[in-house]
């Protein structure tokens, strides 16, 4: 029996491997674990915000790196843009139905880091003075 490039396609992605190099679901998963991600979906869990309104929010996140990671989750399908016609334009940003699906792992993780950051840096130190020990 002959798939047609479709069903090859569907049957394909019920086999999605993270592990590897070239598949879609690892380039996803690269794409939505940087740190500048989960800000501006935090940022953007009270609804829709102006780019300046973000800056503000993200301390320490230049406007390149705002902008270029705000488009790339609008690329994704995770944020949507509206462009307001007015003098000066105004843009703002909001989670789509889609976003809202990751914010709920992206919360999940942010409270994982808050309860577990003092073990973690208490791992780091004694990891360190080991390390120093032996150098």
């Amino acid at each position: 029996m002959t798939l047609t490039a479709e069903q090859k396609r569907q049957t394909a992605q019920k086999h999605y491997n993270a592990s590897l190099d070239l598949c879609p679901a690892r380039q996803l998963l690269e794409a939505i674990s940087s740190k500048w991600v989960t800000l501006v979906m935090l940022a953007l869990v009270d609804g829709e915000q102006r780019h300046s309104d973000l800056r503000r929010r993200i301390p320490g996140a230049s406007q390149k790196m705002l902008t270029s990671t705000l488009r790339s989750l609008e690329r994704d399908g995770l944020i949507s843009r509206h462009v307001t016609l007015s003098v000066p334009v105004r843009t703002g940003y909001e989670l789509t139905p889609l976003g809202h699906s990751l914010l709920r792992i992206v919360f999940e993780m942010k409270e994982w880091a808050e309860e577990n950051m003092d073990d973690v840096a208490a791992s780091r130190m004694e990891h360190d003075r080991h390390k120093l020990a032996f150098n």
